[in-house]
């Protein structure tokens, strides 16, 4: 995952210049003898590209010592996002172990609470390009309907596709009693299939449909969507601090104090995600605050773990890094081992608009909370 601190793994000092758009100044014997003063003459384009190659030799410096720093991690819990509940993975000087610990109960009641989702995604593009008076006509963007909606609203291609999704919706209601749920998530469930397939039946029968039509349905069915949701919280909530019980006992409370938990998740649910707002309360909550880090991304890197430990070993670097580099100014060392980019006070005093960059993005208070009772 990128970040504004980017680095160069595994390349010698002209290989990062040369990846970095420059070459490194070639510097002869003769002109290294003359110093500063020297006579040797260079163009205007070597002494930029002297200029920068310091930069990257700090960039070479910079990776090789984080590549080092993520062998000496521990502990670190990091934690992959997924349609499961997440895997979750403890990382200690002895190893690396992964477990998926929320009940299968989560994947299942949200399955069917996607239900609505997953009949929009078949009929948003044959929508018709206005907004009808809806009581929430005023919470869409036209423009995105717009966009959304890039099919002719006189076709009925759409229909193949939804009574696809119909028969998968049939027989996972034909089976529903079959799959051992509890019985007030088995009543939700069916209600949300049943509106679904009648949603279906009336669209393919009348061969249209319209933004109202399908509100009428996804509302109807809003309190048996809370219903599942209540449900897969509770096994996540369950899965998660279960697991995190367990590791705290093996690793000890000496290690645990002091422990990095590393959440990876896609931008859409990176602020309160809910493993994320789970695992603070199992955690020192004197290092919540520093220790517990949101890596919001666009997908799933294909090696979450390392994905995880090289930001963690560049977060932890920094920190370090920040205040031996600027101890004469703690904002600006706030800013190094922090998420505000270094230059940003200087560039909002020249725009003339200086306010609190933080209020550019939702924030929450992960500061304050208690940690999983073990033991007691």
């Amino acid at each position: 995952m990128a970040t504004r601190r980017g680095f160069m793994t595994g390349a010698s000092g002209i290989g990062t210049a040369a990846l970095l758009g420059y070459a490194a100044a070639p510097q002869t014997a003769a002109a290294a003898a003359d110093g500063p003063a020297g006579a040797v003459q260079v163009s205007p384009q070597q002494a930029k590209d002297s200029l920068l190659a310091v930069n990257a030799g700090m960039r070479t410096n910079y990776a090789a010592l984080k590549a080092e720093l993520i062998k000496h991690l521990s502990p670190v819990v990091v934690v992959q996002n997924d349609a499961k509940g997440g895997r979750f993975t403890l990382v200690t000087e002895s190893g690396q172990e992964s477990a998926g610990p929320v009940p299968e109960t989560f994947e299942l009641a949200k399955s069917i609470a996607h239900v609505p989702l997953g009949v929009f995604s078949v009929i948003a593009s044959y929508l018709a390009d206005h907004i009808p008076n809806l009581p929430n006509a005023d919470r869409i963007d036209p423009h995105d309907l717009l966009m959304v909606a890039f099919n002719d609203d006189s076709s009925t291609a759409w229909i193949p596709p939804l009574e696809a999704y119909a028969a998968t919706l049939a027989t996972a209601r034909r089976n529903l009693p079959d799959a051992g749920l509890p019985a007030a998530l088995t009543t939700s469930c069916g209600n949300i299939l049943d509106a679904a397939l009648r949603f279906i039946d009336t669209s393919v029968t009348t061969r249209s449909f319209d933004m109202k039509s399908f509100e009428d349905f996804s509302g109807g069915v809003y309190p048996d969507i809370r219903t599942n949701v209540a449900h897969a919280a509770q096994a996540q909530i369950k899965g998660v601090q279960d697991q995190m019980r367990a590791w705290r006992t093996k690793v000890g409370e000496a290690g645990w104090a002091n422990l990095y938990c590393v959440v990876i998740s896609q931008w859409t649910t990176s602020v309160l995600n809910q493993n994320t707002i789970i695992i603070k309360d199992c955690m020192n909550p004197a290092k919540v605050a520093t220790h517990l880090i949101d890596l919001p991304g666009l997908e799933s890197p294909a090696d979450p773990v390392f994905t995880a430990l090289d930001n963690l070993a560049r977060i932890v670097q920094d920190n370090v890094a920040a205040e031996m580099v600027s101890p004469k100014d703690t904002k600006v060392a706030d800013a190094l081992k922090g998420r505000k980019d270094l230059l940003a006070d200087e560039i909002l005093d020249q725009l003339g608009t200086r306010r609190a960059v933080t209020k550019s993005a939702p924030t929450y208070d992960m500061s304050a909370g208690g940690v999983c009772p073990v033991g007691k």
